[in-house]
């Protein structure tokens, strides 16, 4: 009794999964793979923002990022022995140590790094007769005592400063060295005196006994205060004339501090702490700027002061860093949160689409287990449990490796993800199924056949959406992804629900267009084409749930391409306005012009496919604007308005424009073939008074000369000629056209003329287009000399690849683009496997009548090929609308251009990359058409009577 009680109570988990392998894999491997995404995205942003915000403050420069806290010179009132104590290294270590743990979290100083001593903080004449003098003007110095010098430099020559006796505020000679900078430009060389005057006009000597190197020059001990390592050559603000001298710093031995507190240079003690980023993360940058405004005018301040002294200050520029990198991160983030909830829905879609196929496969099983009186209860439980064995160590393993590939970040929303992950497909398979079986149900009814019309709820629901995504979709393009309160998931969403809308549409009028294909069709020959036909619209594979989750993906695969593609562009436009061509050389100043040798060889050079000489004249004033005179273009005809505005401006803003000599023929293919607007170049032809001049001859003041003008300079000259005086002679010009950009210039405002018009002819630019290699192309200018520059268009793109957040968030698009297309092609694989059985028992009842293999495969070909092309072009039409709504409201500016100085800010719109929309529909209607074609093999392969079995429900 006890046997047959044991044998009657099998495991359920386990016969089934025995019964199941393949099934509970394949589930198992897409929660896995689902998972993984999940807990990885989560991980990946706080890895791209945690690295971002180190970049940020590594790069930084050294004067900006240091922490630096300075107080006066002990008070007069003071004995002169307590004077002395309170500037020598024991007392400054001592405060420095009690200011290093009293630093708040998350702020954490790189001890190896802190300095600390006395300077001068008002620089001091030097009168020796041996410095240098650029213009006659003597050099002032300052006198720093600052620790770790040892630590931080080597000796080039002579030997350390040091202290052979006890340095006091009354010493009058002390030992100092300077770095190799320093005594190369001020001519310091070992064994020399500089003589530092006291406020009572005695002299301090101060013996220069060493050369020194820094270990590190780009490190916050000698870059905080670059006059540290090098001097600088600034002007004279007191003198009428342009005047320049010499500035520097003077390295004094550590404990010569207190010999400072008798000059009149204001001297104060300095601790200079380097921030530490390696502690710090992403989400600690608001806590970080709280830290930094309490340090300097809160609560830390008052810490401070209690270790350094009631006069201590504290100064940093780290808080402007993290400001800066957090505005970055608020403005990409909106825009990454459309990737994540497009591709987090297409995921969740997917996972609903397997619970479908899974409950379809079982529907008889447990339909004969309700009507034999199994509880809902009882088989959701059971359900429960045998999806629970398969999804949870799948979520767990995905979790497990998301944390392995994306090592940084932390770890509670990637394992929020997860559990989400499983939770989803563990509730939502029991649900699905059980709600099948509240009634038990008797076989015989075709599943094929639409059984209801649509509820009225239903018309609701989509009218809801409908709201929701309008309202969405306005918003957004109102007032773009980024708003104050941060990301706002109702506008990140606005593609999904333009997808969602799609869907509902295009199922509800996907069957007439059969209906009304299948008429003609009927009349024709055969039955293969009606069949296909007939069976296409009444198909389950057809339903909402499969095309949404098409339409998600694709739209979101699109929508990533999209901002990739926008990204590059910007970046590419960006290089060829500040290049001009693929390579530019130029002189170290604005009036230096290019030898005809120079032009010559570099044309010769392999890989230059075109070469335009350009004279370039910046800041030539502009007549007074013609009142009531819009913008000239000569007659009309030719001129381009084309771009994105960057020529556009008033008349009253164009007081100073940049005057360009060009050959028009040469400058013309230059712009073929960089793609920039098209260039009238015809228009400039030289003939008549703009004709060329003899070599060596003078223009007269009427000799007009044609240009091509920027909207707002040619606003500003009207269409009748205006005079002008320039570098290059003084002439007229009218307009005869306007562009919006040229290749030559950055500045908005320009006037293009005939080079071979002017007084002075010699090319100030030379603009290249090709690929020459850039060691010969350098090699070849600085043969002409060393005045000459090259700039290339490839190392300019490069500048914006990438700082680690831009990077990071184009990774994330990457892999939504990656993930959209897969889980597209999936759920057209998971759709054609909920009807396979039903097309295999077909084709086998088909065989029967005389259907041979050939029109076994056109037949389930014709019936997969509406559906797939449902998918794909509905998929087509909602990526291309959904950029179409949103670009006016997304600005790839932070994505792009970030961060790069000198970059053009101007907004960056979304573009539709045809690949991003081509590719995943294309792989569509291919994995359509092989899933059709191999499933048509594999049923010609097996017998009928192996289909057709006696008794089978199908």
């Amino acid at each position: 009794m006890r046997h047959n009680d044991r044998a009657a109570s099998a495991p359920w988990i386990r016969t089934r999964l025995r019964t199941a392998p393949g099934a509970a894999t394949a589930l198992a491997v897409l929660v896995l793979v689902t998972a993984f995404l999940a807990a990885a995205f989560p991980r990946a942003v706080d890895a791209y923002e945690t690295k971002g915000l180190r970049h940020d403050i590594l790069t930084a420069d050294a004067g900006r990022s240091t922490l630096e806290v300075a107080r006066p010179q002990p008070g007069l009132e003071l004995p002169r022995a307590q004077q002395d104590a309170e500037v020598r290294s024991p007392e400054l270590a001592r405060i420095g140590a009690g200011l290093l743990k009293a630093l708040p979290a998350p702020l954490r100083a790189d001890a190896s790094s802190v300095a600390y001593g006395v300077r001068t903080t008002k620089p001091a004449v030097a009168n020796e007769p041996w410095l240098a003098r650029p213009e006659a003007v003597p050099p002032q110095l300052t006198y720093v005592a600052q620790s770790g010098l040892k630590e931080h430099a080597t000796l080039a020559s002579g030997a350390w400063p040091t202290t052979p006796q006890k340095v006091t505020s009354d010493t009058r000679a002390v030992q100092g060295a300077v770095t190799e900078e320093t005594a190369a430009e001020l001519k310091v060389k070992v064994g020399a005196t500089i003589t530092l005057l006291t406020a009572a006009q005695e002299p301090i000597t101060v013996t220069i006994t060493g050369i020194l190197a820094p270990r590190d020059p780009r490190g916050s001990y000698w870059s905080a205060d670059p006059l540290l390592r090098t001097p600088s050559l600034i002007m004279d603000p007191t003198s009428p004339f342009p005047v320049h001298y010499w500035t520097g710093t003077v390295l004094l031995a550590e404990d010569s501090g207190p010999a400072l507190l008798s000059t009149a240079a204001e001297p104060v003690l300095f601790w200079r702490i380097p921030p530490d980023p390696a502690g710090l993360t992403g989400p600690d940058d608001a806590r970080l700027m709280s830290v930094i405004a309490s340090l300097e005018s809160g609560p830390g301040l008052l810490k401070v002061r209690e270790i350094a002294g009631d006069t201590a200050v504290f100064a940093t520029g780290l808080g402007h860093i993290v400001e800066a990198n957090a505005r970055m991160r608020d403005a990409i983030s909106p825009v990454i949160a459309v990737a994540a909830l497009g591709i987090g829905s297409v995921a969740a879609v997917v996972l609903l689409m397997t619970g479908a196929l899974i409950a379809g496969r079982r529907k008889a099983e447990l339909a004969l287990m309700r009507s034999r009186g199994g509880s809902l209860r009882g088989i959701g439980g059971r359900l429960l449990a045998e999806t629970a064995v398969t999804v949870l160590p799948a979520s767990a393993l995905g979790l497990l490796l998301a944390t392995l590939a994306v090592g940084e970040g932390r770890w509670w929303p990637g394992a929020l993800a997860a559990a989400g992950v499983g939770l989803l497909v563990c509730v939502a398979l029991p649900l699905r199924t059980t709600l099948q079986h509240i009634r038990p149900t008797l076989h015989g009814a075709r599943e094929d056949m639409v059984s209801a019309r649509p509820s009225r709820r239903r018309t609701v629901a989509e009218l809801t959406l409908l709201v929701l995504a309008v309202g969405a979709v306005t918003a957004l393009r109102r007032r773009g992804t980024s708003t104050e309160g941060g990301t706002d998931l109702l506008v990140s969403a606005a593609p999904v629900l333009v997808a969602l809308i799609a869907a509902l549409v295009l199922v509800r009028l996907y069957p007439l267009p059969l209906r009304l294909a299948t008429r003609p069709v009927a009349r024709l020959r055969g039955a293969i084409g009606f069949l296909s036909l007939a069976r296409a619209g009444r198909s389950s594979a057809g339903g909402a749930l499969p095309l949404l989750a098409l339409l998600l993906a694709l739209a979101t695969a699109a929508f990533g391409g999209s901002v990739l593609a926008g990204i590059g562009d910007a970046r590419d436009d960006a290089a060829l306005a500040s290049v001009g061509a693929d390579a530019r050389i130029s002189g170290a100043s604005e009036r230096a012009t290019l030898p005809d040798e120079l032009v010559r060889t570099v044309r010769d050079l392999d890989g230059v496919r075109g070469a335009a000489p350009v004279r370039v004249e910046y800041s030539v004033n502009m007549p007074d604007a013609v009142a009531g005179d819009g913008g000239a273009n000569g007659d009309g005809a030719g001129s381009d308005d084309a771009g994105t505005g960057s020529g556009s401006g008033s008349a009253d803003d164009a007081k100073a424009a940049a005057l360009v000599g060009v050959d028009p023929a040469s400058y013309a293919e230059l712009v073929r073939a960089t793609g920039l607007p098209a260039f009238p170049a015809a228009r400039l032809k030289a003939t008549g008074s703009s004709a060329p001049l003899p070599a060596g001859a003078k223009a007269g003041p009427d000799r007009v000369l044609p240009a091509i003008a920027s909207p707002a300079v040619a606003a500003r000259l009207g269409r009748e000629p205006r005079a002008i005086e320039t570098l290059s002679g003084d002439f007229k010009v009218q307009v005869v056209g306007t562009v919006s950009r040229v290749a030559s210039v950055s500045p908005t405002d320009f006037l293009v003329v005939n080079s071979a018009a002017l007084e002075q002819k010699a090319p100030t630019t030379l603009l290249l287009t090709g690929a020459p290699d850039p060691g010969k192309l350098r090699a070849a200018v600085e043969g002409s000399g060393k005045e000459y520059a090259v700039q290339l268009r490839s190392e300019e793109r490069a500048r914006y690849v990438n700082t680690p957040m831009q990077a990071g968030a184009e990774r994330i698009y990457l892999a939504a683009v990656a993930a959209g297309a897969g889980y597209a092609l999936l759920a057209v694989l998971l759709s054609l496997l909920q009807t396979a059985p039903e097309r295999t028992t077909l084709l086998a009842r088909l065989r029967t009548m005389g259907l041979t293999t050939g029109q076994g495969r056109k037949l389930l070909a014709f019936e997969a090929t509406p559906q797939a092309l449902l998918a794909a072009g509905g998929g087509l039409f909602t990526g291309w609308a959904t950029i179409a709504l949103l670009s006016p409201g997304i600005d790839l500016v932070p994505l792009a251009l970030a961060g790069v100085a000198g970059s053009d800010t101007s907004p960056v719109p979304l573009r539709t990359d045809l690949w991003s929309l081509a590719l995943p529909a294309a792989g569509v209607l291919a994995l359509a058409a092989a899933v059709a074609g191999v499933q048509a093999w594999w049923a010609s392969r097996r017998g009928s009577i192996t289909e057709l079995r006696a008794g089978d429900s199908r």
